[in-house]
């Protein structure tokens, strides 16, 4: 197992790319802290993981909010004694629209839940960290590469993730702690979904799946092992490096 005796939060665990990943790192051996803001979700997830002879612990946390951030990471050192693996995944799409359109309240939720969660998880995860000389992985998106038409809150705030991750990898590599990110490309999520919409979601998809040249949506399982490369020591020579699994879109 990859990561036997390690052990891992995992940020927005409850759906998505974070379930996928949760399940996969357990499944190779890693203790899990599944943190979601919805507390049902988590506490699925857990039921799951432990009918697969895994282990995990849940924990409702806004990843935007430090307390809430803070207590997440004394709850998995009180459960398991230390923290080799932070996947810091929980994300939102955010408004859609015109950036002269869009609201400041909105802007700054976009801003606060997929930036500063990161930020707030790398706070107080990295001290901690600095025994197990662990990896911190993040997650970035196609779309802080690229521009989007659509969301732009979104697209600047997965752009400032990898600038962060590039930065902390500097920071971080002194005391043998890796941080890599991924940027995921359209895959088979509930905020693909939301993003979507319900209105015209057929014909929207497919224009969706158009423009990837390998002429499919991702899958959150095969997002999971980019994120298992990178929790695992295989990829112990990787630090601040940007991983893109979206399908040949950003080649274009």
């Amino acid at each position: 197992m990859r990561l036997k005796d390690k052990v891992a939060i995992v940020t927005g665990a409850g759906s998505g790319i974070g379930r996928a990943t949760a399940n996969l790192f357990a499944k190779e051996g890693a203790k899990i802290v599944a943190a979601d803001i919805e507390p049902s979700l988590g506490k699925e997830l857990v039921e799951q993981i432990s009918k697969n002879k895994g282990t995990a612990v849940q924990v409702a946390v806004d990843v935007s909010k430090a307390e809430e951030v803070k207590e997440m990471i004394d709850k998995c050192i009180n459960s398991f004694g230390k923290l080799d693996i932070l996947f810091n995944n929980a994300g939102i799409e955010g408004p859609e629209g015109l950036l002269w359109e869009n609201e400041e309240e909105d802007w700054n939720k976009v801003i606060d839940v997929n930036l500063k969660g990161i930020f707030l998880g790398c706070k107080y995860a990295i001290p901690r960290m600095m025994k197990t000389k662990g990896s911190i992985i993040n997650t970035a998106s196609e779309l802080g590469l690229v521009g989007t038409t659509s969301h732009p809150a979104y697209s600047a705030s997965k752009g400032g993730v990898i600038a962060l991750t590039r930065s902390l990898a500097l920071q971080c590599a002194p005391y043998g702690i890796r941080v890599n990110c991924i940027c995921p490309g359209a895959t088979e999520t509930p905020l693909l979904n939301r993003w979507i919409g319900e209105k015209q979601k057929k014909q929207r998809t497919q224009q969706v799946i158009e423009e990837i040249p390998l002429g499919r949506l991702g899958k959150p399982i095969e997002i999971a092992y980019a994120a298992l490369y990178l929790a695992s020591e295989e990829s112990s020579f990787t630090t601040g490096s940007i991983l893109l699994i979206d399908g040949g879109s950003t080649a274009q």
